[in-house]
């Protein structure tokens, strides 16, 4: 078993890892090269979602075309630029967005949808000090039955997948019954039980520090410029030379968008794109008081309680791009224009907090979460939209391998060296 183990990436995926490395008496170091939860961690939804959880490539994707891909005010936006990565990636994300390589790809999810919230139960049970919410209700709006009718149909392909999936269909009547932030223009509902959801920054916050009480040490301001295997370990070293070079005996790559740039030495040649998303936050007297999901319009809304008050944290829109790259004020807007006429009473021109994160996405849909050819070089990442989900069965699967040697079953489809 290693003694000494590094992570790379202060999310909930890496810090998840080292906590649970920390079960098996392992000492820990974590390097991020701005802040606890600055990367996709931060400005997401928070959802907690099993019955969503499923490959982003699915066939629906290719209907858009290209024409609405590459509009600013599109879902799913593809900025028209010659990038050689981003044409493979796209090539291969079209490759599987097919009902056979949703369907292999949502049988490996099934078994980690089944076990990801009593990851969490596990977290809060033993010293991380956050709370996860019951989504009491969650609901996806329509403006009509035929809209509604893509997302039944997916619902019922992952229960045949094998997961469990409890839901209604409602009126839009019925649903402002429950919830009286949606407008008239929403005319069909799907209610789904048994989610929960989370103030994100908050529970990653609690999180690491849980982490640093337990004896780990978090090193922020440290952006990893190289990964060394040696001698049955590997040698880190950091941009700013923070503690010049140690040598580990483990070292794990949990920097999302960012991971293949450390990994592709080591095998990892499934591209990590970032699939960046963008959200902001509105306060008001009649929010919503559970999560809504606008399906057709890529846009989430959850209510984020904090000791000063409750926000309403408006994200969405898929774009492909640098991780790197400024937020683009077009991409808020357009979720402004989708989210405004299914909502009343949201002052949605009030806006605070507006972030642009960059998830990190495989072609294939898939997580990389594993070995790679270098003995004692780990991967965790390419989670998608679910790294949130995801993140704490993540990092408890990895960590068993880590210290066993073993790989769990769940782990089997998501080899990083596929």
């Amino acid at each position: 078993m290693p003694q000494s183990v590094a992570i790379v990436g202060a999310g909930m995926v890496g810090l998840a890892t080292a906590w649970h490395l920390q079960e098996h008496g392992i000492h820990v170091t974590v390097y991020e090269r701005h802040h606890v939860a600055a990367g996709s961690s931060w400005g997401n939804a928070g959802w907690l979602t099993p019955a969503l959880t499923a490959p982003l490539p699915e066939p629906a994707v290719l209907r858009y075309g290209v024409r609405a891909v590459v509009s600013p005010s599109s879902p799913v936006y593809v900025p028209l630029r010659p990038d050689p990565r981003l044409l493979r990636f796209l090539t291969g994300f079209a490759r599987h967005s097919t009902e056979r390589h949703w369907g292999r790809g949502m049988r490996a999810y099934a078994p980690m949808n089944r076990r990801a919230l009593d990851a969490f139960d596990e977290l809060t049970d033993n010293g991380v000090a956050a709370t996860t919410r019951p989504a009491d209700p969650f609901l996806a709006a329509f403006r009509t039955p035929e809209e509604r009718a893509a997302l039944v149909d997916e619902l019922e392909h992952i229960q045949d997948a094998g997961q469990a999936v409890k839901y209604d269909l409602l009126t839009g009547h019925e649903a402002r019954g429950i919830e009286p932030a949606l407008s008239s223009a929403v005319g069909a509902v799907i209610r789904l039980y048994d989610q929960r959801y989370i103030n994100p920054p908050a529970f990653v916050g609690e999180l690491a520090r849980a982490v640093m009480d337990r004896g780990g040490r978090i090193v922020e301001g440290a952006s990893v410029s190289g990964v060394r295997p040696a001698n049955g370990g590997a040698y880190l070293t950091t941009r700013e030379d923070i503690d010049g070079t140690n040598r580990y005996d483990a070292v794990v790559l949990a920097n999302g968008a960012w991971i293949g740039h450390l990994g592709r030495q080591f095998g990892v040649r499934q591209p990590v794109q970032a699939g960046r998303g963008y959200s902001f936050s509105v306060a008001g007297e009649h929010l919503p008081s559970t999560p809504l999901y606008f399906p057709a319009q890529r846009v989430a809304c959850t209510p984020l309680h904090g000791p000063n008050g409750t926000r309403l944290r408006v994200a969405g829109m898929m774009e492909f791009r640098a991780p790197d790259a400024a937020l683009d004020r077009r991409r808020i807007g357009a979720i402004v224009n989708a989210a405004r006429p299914l909502l009343d009473g949201v002052d949605l021109d009030n806006r605070r907090d507006e972030w642009v994160g960059s998830r990190p996405c495989t072609a294939d849909g898939l997580p990389l979460i594993g070995g790679t050819r270098a003995p004692g070089v780990y991967v965790a990442g390419g989670h998608g939209m679910w790294g949130i989900a995801l993140g704490p069965l993540t990092g408890k699967l990895l960590a068993d391998q880590i210290a066993t040697g073993v790989t769990p079953p769940e782990l089997v489809a998501f080899d990083p060296l596929r």
